[in-house]
């Protein structure tokens, strides 16, 4: 606005002072002036320093025009009009707030731009020829394959189940653990029935605006109707179906209000225009029970992680486009890797695609998926050199866990011993792996298990008369075993076939919650202690039993692995004259982590 006045107002000429002005007119030297409102223009006469315009400001002075007149001065009024810089000094000002406000609701809304598209849905919408995904790129889910093979059929020929009177399923929820290919198995269903695929995450609905969620939901639902059939995906569900509560606070009300309005948007369409909602958790405990009702999420399938003959499958369709050596065996490669996820074996194909390239190999050799199994399992190898000292305790301590896993009878069978620092901590590791997968452990399995875990430093008692601190994580995952065999599978005689545990444990994840211990007296605390304790110790006096008779042993494995630093499992079970183990005589377990971190 200043500006704008500035421009429009400011008189032509020479600034000066009233003052100034006054004695120029009293001295004869001024021609003709204009009065204006708030200014005086003038202009000399031409004997007085040649002629050139003045200007100065308006004072009030009665005598003025007397004074003017008796100097012959002529002179005239003005009147300035102001309308049009005072228009103008007030819409620049609101014209740049609106380019201010544009901009940033520009940015909160999204790259597609629009003042109102932060409401708008932030999905990705892939065409029926988008989609190259299907069922042969998919393998290890065999029973949630066939599963969703029907969803296929429904989407391809939904008149041939309405014409029966069949409803067709609104929702279909991929419950599992992470990296096992639940949004694989979604993008296969789109790709096999040829239908434009949504997906977003549960998270990409909620802004910190109330509102906000509950109009991209209902701009979802208006485009998918446009584009039936279609699938909807929504990744990680829990981020948006969380089970509501009372909040004091509020602090929940833009998160609910969107679970509410996707909630009445599933019970609102038209399950004839073949639009299947479909959606991935880890945490199914956590949803709410309105969305896993009948008529919103009507089926759940289990997309576990593979067993071995999965896992086979799995690296057959990674290995694609791999070079491999003619030695390499996918089907021991399966059956190293009990426990790993597709998004796992993806990666460890890739990383030891990865290593055989570092060593400008011609093609990918067993030895490189044995590394990478290894750098997986137990970390990167560190270059750091341990004193001699050191080397000598953990090679007790791996010796003592390799020796008790061998000779205790239904255990996996020692794969790999290792004293080469790995991982964040790790400065040896003791690798089993089971010959067949496994879902139940019994009561003596886990006492063998415990075993094996307390081996380490015992042999560290027997061979050098001191403990060290290296069996800080064996100990930590002994007493949760023992732990979890009194309060939570009712192993004590003492106090029962009953569940004192208090944790809520999710089912996929390694996570905990709800009170830290049940409702019970400080007696029964008191017994839990007594009996957790006795059986960690019966347990350490089995693992000192079997070193003690095997003391010749324990020092020839401990020279070994001081010599060469690694041991295969075959080589330990000669020096302990022990026959390879068979699927017949070894139960399958998980393979133990790093048996010294």
């Amino acid at each position: 606005m200043a500006l704008a006045q500035t421009w429009f107002l400011s008189p032509a000429g020479r600034q000066v002072s009233y003052s100034e002005f006054k004695a120029a007119v009293r001295a004869g030297q001024v021609a003709e002036v204009v009065i204006s409102d708030q200014t005086i223009r003038g202009v000399y006469r031409s004997d007085a320093n040649g002629s050139r315009n003045f200007n100065t400001a308006r004072i009030e002075d009665p005598k003025l025009l007397e004074e003017l007149e008796a100097a012959s001065v002529r002179y005239t009024g003005e009147y300035v009009s102001r309308w049009l810089p005072e228009v103008i000094g007030w819409v620049i000002p609101i014209v740049l707030l609106l380019v201010l406000w544009s901009f940033f609701f520009r940015r909160m809304g999204g790259a597609e731009g629009g003042v109102m598209s932060f409401a708008r849905s932030k999905h990705r919408v892939f065409a029926e020829d988008d989609v190259k995904v299907s069922f042969a790129d998919v393998a290890g889910v065999d029973e949630a394959e066939q599963e969703l093979k029907e969803i296929v059929e429904f989407l391809r020929t939904p008149k041939k189940y309405t014409a029966l009177g069949g409803r067709i399923p609104k929702g279909v929820l991929l419950v599992g653990p992470p990296g096992t290919g639940k949004t694989l198995l979604a993008r296969a269903v789109a790709g096999e029935a040829k239908v434009p695929f949504f997906s977003l995450s549960g998270s990409e609905f909620v802004e910190m605006f109330v509102g906000v969620g509950a109009a991209r939901v209902r701009d979802l639902f208006s485009q998918a109707e446009q584009k039936a059939p279609c699938i909807i995906f929504i990744d990680e569900l829990d981020a948006l179906g969380r089970a509501r509560v009372q909040s004091p606070m509020g602090s929940h009300e833009e998160r609910e209000q969107t679970l509410n309005q996707l909630l009445a948007e599933m019970d609102g369409f038209d399950s004839r225009k073949a639009i299947i909602i479909m959606a991935a958790t880890n945490r199914p405990e956590v949803l709410d029970p309105a969305l896993l009702r009948p008529g919103r999420f009507d089926r759940q399938v289990l997309v576990d992680k593979p067993d071995v003959n999965g896992r086979q499958e799995v690296l057959r369709i990674h290995t694609r486009q791999v070079k491999l050596a003619p030695e390499v065996d996918l089907r021991v490669v399966a059956a190293r890797t009990a426990g790993f996820a597709g998004a796992d074996l993806a990666n460890l194909v890739n990383e030891a695609a990865l290593l055989a390239a570092r060593k400008e190999k011609a093609a990918v050799q067993m030895a490189d998926f044995e590394e990478a199994i290894d750098r997986l399992i137990a970390g990167l190898e560190k270059k750091r050199v341990m004193s001699r000292k050191e080397r000598e305790i953990v090679a007790y301590h791996e010796s003592g866990h390799a020796i008790v896993a061998t000779l205790i009878p239904g255990m996996d069978p020692v794969h790999k011993i290792s004293i080469v620092q790995r991982g964040f901590g790790a400065l040896g590791y003791t690798m089993q792996l089971p010959l067949e997968d496994r879902y139940l452990m019994q009561r003596r399995d886990l006492l063998n298990q415990l075993a094996v875990l307390l081996g380490g430093r015992t042999a560290e008692e027997i061979a050098l008369g001191e403990i060290s601190t290296g069996a800080q994580n064996d100990l930590l995952r002994a007493t949760d075993i023992a732990r979890s065999m009194v309060t939570e599978w009712g192993m004590s005689d003492t106090l029962g076939a009953i569940n004192y545990d208090g944790h809520k444990r999710s089912k996929f994840l390694d996570i905990t919650f709800g009170p830290e211990r049940g409702a019970y007296a400080e007696d029964t605390a008191r017994l839990i202690d007594a009996e957790v304790k006795r059986i960690m110790t019966e347990a350490h006096a089995e693992a000192r039993r079997i070193l003690t008779d095997q003391r010749d042993s324990l020092e020839t494995v401990t020279r070994r692995l001081l010599e060469q630093e690694v041991m295969e499992g075959h080589e330990l079970r000669t020096m302990l004259n022990v026959p390879s183990a068979t699927a017949e005589d070894t139960a399958g377990r998980t393979p133990l982590p790093p048996g010294l971190t």
